[in-house]
C-alpha cells in the first residue's frame, strides 16, 4: 500500500518560497521613504522611528508632542483597478486617505504602515500595491516603515485582495487645531479634488458599468479620456499644502481655525465635523467649478443634487476655515503650490452644521 504523500505548507495554499520573493520585492520601496529618523531597516518584528532628532541640516524636536493615529482603506476602487489590471496608483489612494485625516489636527504625518491581504502570493501584484504607497509616502513626506502581507487562500476568491493603511503622526500640544477657534465670519476655503477620491465607487460603479453599460477602456468624449482612467485617477495629498500655509500662517496667529478631508458623506457629512456649538457653515452654490466627471455621473446615473452632494465629494477634497482677512492670501498659496483653491462659503451664528446657498 502507498504510503500517503506528506502534507506541506504549498499543498494548503501558502509558498513560503514565493513569499520571500514577495518580501524582497518590497524592501527598496520601503527604503525610499526613509530618512534619519528610521532607525531599523526592514524585516524585522517592529520599527523604531526618533521622534526628536538632532543633526546640523536636518532637526526636529517637540516640546510638548502629541501623536496622531488614522486608519483607513480604499474600499470598492479595487474593483476598478482590477478591471482595468493597473495596481500601481491605488497604493497612493491607501496613503491619501490616512494622511489627510491626520492632517485634520494640524499634525505632521511620520510614518505609514500597511496590511494587504490576497488568496495567494503574487509577487508582481504586491510590488505594484507597495510602489503606489511607496509613492504616496514620497508626496506625504511620511516614511513606510513595514506592514503585513497576508495570504488567506480559503477567506478571498481568486482575483481578491484588500488594503488597508496605518499613520502615525505627531503635532505639538499648543498647535492643535480642532475647530474650537471657529468664529462667525471666518472664510471657508476649498481645495480642488481631482476626482472622486477613495469614496462613492459603489454607486460610480452601478452608474458607469450597469446603468450606462460602458467598459473601463470606453472613451468618455467629455472625460477627455476612458472612463476606467477617470475613476482610478489618484486620491490627492495634501500635506505640502498645509505645511506652507502653516509655516506662513503660524497656529499662534490663529489664521487657519479648522480643517477637514471631505470623504464618505462629502461636504455634508464631514465639514460639520470641526464646528463648534452655535457655528453653521454656508457654501455658495457655483464658487467652485464642478469637474466633469461628476457631472457625467449625475446625467448617467440621474442622481439628484442631493444625492450627490451626499455621497461624492463633488470637486472638493479639503476645507480650510481661515480668518476672513486672509482668505484671498491663503488661496493665492495654495494656487502658487500648485493646489486649485477657492473661496467657497462662510461661518455664521446658527446650529451646527451646513447648508448651500445661491
Amino acid at each position: 500500500m502507498d504510503k500517503p504523500t506528506p502534507l506541506t505548507y504549498r499543498s494548503a495554499g501558502l509558498d513560503l518560497d514565493l513569499y520571500d520573493q514577495t518580501l524582497a520585492g518590497m524592501a527598496p520601496f520601503l527604503r525610499r521613504t526613509h530618512t534619519p529618523r528610521v532607525l531599523d531597516g526592514f524585516g524585522g518584528f517592529a520599527s523604531l522611528f526618533s521622534l526628536d532628532f538632532n543633526t546640523k541640516l536636518f532637526a526636529r524636536n517637540y516640546r510638548h508632542p502629541v501623536l496622531v493615529s488614522c486608519t483607513d482603506g480604499v474600499g470598492t476602487k479595487l474593483k476598478v483597478a482590477a478591471l482595468m489590471n493597473k495596481y500601481d496608483t491605488v497604493g497612493i489612494d491607501l496613503v491619501a486617505m490616512s494622511v489627510n485625516d491626520a492632517l485634520c489636527t494640524g499634525g505632521e504625518p511620520l510614518l505609514f504602515l500597511d496590511y494587504i491581504a490576497m488568496p495567494k502570493d503574487d509577487p508582481a501584484l504586491t510590488r505594484e500595491l507597495i510602489k503606489g504607497i511607496s509613492d504616496g509616502c514620497i508626496e506625504a513626506d511620511c516614511s513606510l516603515v513595514g506592514g503585513e502581507t497576508a495570504i488567506l487562500p480559503d477567506f478571498y476568491a481568486p482575483g481578491d485582495f484588500d488594503m488597508a493603511g496605518f499613520c502615525v503622526g505627531v503635532v505639538e500640544r499648543d498647535h492643535i487645531i480642532d475647530g474650537r477657534k471657529v468664529a462667525v465670519g471666518d472664510a471657508v476655503i476649498g481645495l480642488a479634488s481631482t476626482g472622486l477620491h477613495s469614496n462613492g465607487y459603489s454607486l460610480a460603479r452601478k452608474i458607469a458599468f450597469e446603468h450606462a453599460g460602458l467598459k473601463v477602456d470606453s472613451p468618455v468624449a467629455e472625460l477627455g479620456t476612458t472612463l476606467g482612467a477617470a475613476l482610478l485617477e489618484p486620491t490627492r495629498i495634501y500635506v505640502k499644502a498645509l505645511a506652507n500655509v502653516l509655516a506662513n500662517y503660524p497656529v499662534k496667529r490663529s489664521v487657519v481655525r479648522g480643517l477637514a478631508h471631505i470623504t464618505g458623506e462629502g461636504l455634508e457629512g464631514n465639514v460639520p465635523r470641526i464646528l463648534p456649538a452655535g457655528r453653521r457653515v454656508f457654501l455658495r452654490r457655483g464658487s467652485w467649478p464642478i469637474a466633469p466627471l461628476f457631472s457625467w455621473l449625475q446625467r448617467a446615473g440621474q442622481v439628484t443634487d442631493e444625492e450627490m452632494f451626499r455621497v461624492f465629494n463633488m470637486g472638493i477634497g479639503f476645507v480650510m476655515i481661515v480668518s476672513r482677512y486672509y482668505a484671498e492670501s491663503v488661496v493665492r498659496q495654495l494656487e502658487a503650490d500648485g493646489y486649485p483653491a477657492w473661496v467657497i462659503g462662510e461661518v455664521r451664528g446658527g446650529e451646527s452644521g451646513l447648508a448651500f446657498e445661491d
